[in-house]
Parts: C-alpha cells; structure tokens; sequence
C-alpha cells in the first residue's frame, strides 16, 4: 500500500510538469524584422482619429493635420521596452512632432509602471481599438509598430519592428521634407 501511495503521488508531481496551458506567455505577438514602408504622397489616407485617456490618466487629442510618430508597443514586449530610449530620444529631437504611443495587449497597470520609470516623455493611449483605423492603410501587424504621419495627419510611413535611430530618422526626415 506504501508503494502505491507513492507511486500515486510520484505521478500527480510528474503530471504538473506536462505540457498544462498555464503558461502567461503571449502566443499572439509577432515580431517585426524592421521593414520600413513608405507610401507615396497620392496614395495616402487620412490616420483615424487619434484621442483617448493616457496611462497616466489625461485625455489627449493628436491635433489634426500635423505630422506624428504614433508607436503601438506593450510593456511585456521585450523588443518594445528596448526601443523606447530610441523613442524618447527621438521625441525630444523632433520636438515640432507630436509622438503618442498606444498600448496594445497589455495590463496597464504595469505598462504605467514602466513609462513612469522611464519618464517617458509623450503620452500613451491606453484604447488600442484606434489600431482599427489603420486597417486599411498601414495596419500594426506586428509589436511594435511604428507609424508616421504627414503633415497633413495622412499614413505615411511604417517601421514594422523595433525602430533605430537611423531608421526612423530616415523616415521622419523624408516625410518632414516633403
């Protein structure tokens, strides 16, 4: 009866270390490589509106008709949380650009967290349903996604993956220059 008992309980430890569906990892996501898009001035469409509350609780409009850097991007996101110096730096250097980050697939409890820890310096919308938006245009088919807008508020540009500084300098400087 011994040798039962412990054969019994030898099998329910060994059973927690099956392949159980416990596992908090995100089967979802998908990694850009990095591919820049751009599209041509008369081809472009109008970017959905862009308003909603902050991570840090304020309402926000992206003003229309400006040029923007919207950033779709989670906390969980391991090449997202590696991207945002680049961000931040990048904000503070095209100051005249309005950048906004939208939080995607996420607890916003942590991804607050994370931009307060980084002082993150542009506002993250906490309604990802504004990613519907760009269905039809240069849709956020991967985290991140990074999305430019002309200066008339038109899609104009995507980086599917983690963005550098040389890439979305290129990007923003050639929209900016038309």
């Amino acid at each position: 009866m011994k040798k039962l008992s412990v054969a019994v309980v030898a099998l329910l430890l060994l059973s927690g270390c099956g392949n159980v569906s416990t596992s908090t990892a995100r089967e979802d996501f998908i990694a850009g490589n990095g591919a820049t898009t751009y599209i041509a001035i008369k081809n472009r469409v109008a970017a959905p509106t862009i308003k909603g509350m902050t991570l840090l609780g304020t309402k926000f409009s992206l003003p229309k008709n400006e040029m923007a850097v919207i950033n779709v991007w989670a906390s969980w996101c391991s090449p997202c949380r590696a991207e945002e110096p680049v961000l931040s730096a990048m904000s503070e250097k095209y100051s005249e650009i309005n950048f906004v980050g939208i939080l995607t697939r996420d607890n916003p409890v942590n991804a607050e967290a994370f931009v307060r820890k980084n002082m993150s310096p542009y506002p993250t919308l906490i309604d990802d349903s504004i990613l519907i938006g760009f269905s039809k245009t240069l849709p956020a088919n991967a985290i991140p996604t990074t999305l430019v807008l002309d200066k008339q508020g038109r899609v104009a540009g995507r980086i599917s993956g983690v963005v550098t500084t040389a890439s979305l300098s290129e990007l923003v400087d050639k929209i900016e220059s038309e």
